[in-house]
């Protein structure tokens, strides 16, 4: 028994007519009288009764048209399922996203616009250390990451997208003494407790600008993989935190920014991904959030 016996024979039960269910399947009468006695042949049973103007089911038949409507429409189902998946409009996309991302506007953007273009489809989003995305990607462990640029970033396996960049501020306490400066300079970071990203590491540009600048004056205090947290230590008065211009949305009571005057400095952003992308959701995604994921 073939899926197209199943469509022959709803065919013929549905017309109640062998010419009209010929003429509806856009073949010959004969051929399709032959396939309905191959059927019944091979089930070992009559499914029609027939007579001379039209034909009825037997109760084999009634019970077959039953099970034939659920299978075709399953197989049906089945096609659709598939050909959406191809499509990437079903299935899980798991997003990565550390630093400034979530303030840029960008990753928003495309989470929304994914959201809207493929509403099936899972979205799984979590706040990633900038160190370890790239690890979680290799791994399998996340599809996208949002992440300032780092030397974990730079690898064959991993394709990085810039997204923009922005000023860095400073984030300190409101009674600060530096904080009724305008505007401030790294000389006068020299000796002050200072908070950075934990993605800020001795191979890293603000690391090494830092030292290069203050020599044996700079004093790093702490260090964070969270926005949040580097926000609620400057917050606290444990030190004062570099951080990239967009974060100065988050409103905390006592904190306050200031601009860092130093153009050589800046932060930017980067949409991380693998050199090779076998699932089609995540390159749905990829495509609506790169106007070439190839690139």
């Amino acid at each position: 028994m073939e899926l197209r016996h199943l469509r022959y024979f709803l065919a013929v039960a549905e017309e109640e007519h062998f010419g009209r269910a010929a003429k509806r399947l856009n073949i010959v009468q004969p051929a399709l009288s032959m396939q309905i006695k191959a059927l019944e042949e091979e089930l070992g049973g009559a499914l029609f009764i027939r007579t001379s103007r039209h034909v009825e089911l037997t109760d084999a038949g009634r019970l077959l048209q039953t099970e034939a409507q659920r299978t075709l429409a399953q197989v049906e189902h089945t096609q659709l399922a598939v050909a959406r998946s191809l499509r990437g409009e079903t299935g899980r996309v798991r997003v990565g996203f550390a630093g400034n991302a979530i303030f840029s506007g960008k990753m928003i953007a495309d989470l929304r616009l994914f959201h809207q273009s493929y509403p099936d489809a899972e979205l799984v989003i979590q706040e990633v250390a900038p160190q370890q995305q790239v690890e979680a990607i290799l791994a399998g462990q996340l599809d996208v990451g949002y992440t300032p640029q780092s030397s974990h970033t730079s690898t064959a396996e991993i394709i990085a997208q810039p997204l923009g960049q922005w000023d860095f501020l400073l984030a300190l306490p409101e009674d600060h003494v530096l904080a009724k400066q305008s505007t401030l300079t790294i000389d006068m970071l020299a000796n002050e407790p200072l908070i950075l990203y934990e993605a800020h590491d001795a191979n890293e540009r603000l690391y090494l600008l830092l030292q290069e600048k203050l020599g044996d004056n700079l004093r790093v205090a702490h260090r964070s993989g969270s926005t949040l947290s580097v926000l609620a230590i400057a917050a606290t008065g444990l030190g004062l935190a570099l951080i990239p211009s967009p974060l100065q949305q988050v409103t905390i009571p006592g904190l306050t920014y200031r601009r860092l005057d130093e153009p050589t400095l800046t932060a930017n952003l980067l949409l991380i991904r693998r050199a090779v992308e076998p699932n089609m959701t995540v390159a749905a995604y990829l495509s609506l959030a790169s106007p070439d994921p190839k690139a």
